[in-house]
């Protein structure tokens, strides 16, 4: 996906309209958490298939 300069601006500009400026960094937060549980959701279904090696939550 290729997003150049102006398409960002547009998207930031409506976003600040939408959401107004005190909400978005809430929304920024609430955005990369989730991406974050995502990301490990995804990788906790790869290692309960090779059950050999069990993570512990300590190891992060």
């Amino acid at each position: 996906m290729n997003l150049g300069p102006m398409e960002v601006l547009v998207i930031l500009v409506v976003a600040v309209l939408i959401f107004g400026p005190k909400n978005l960094p809430k929304l920024g937060s609430a955005l990369g958490k989730t991406v974050r549980n995502v990301r490990e959701g995804m990788e906790g279904t790869d290692e309960s298939e090779d059950s050999s090696s069990p993570k512990s939550d300590s190891d992060e």
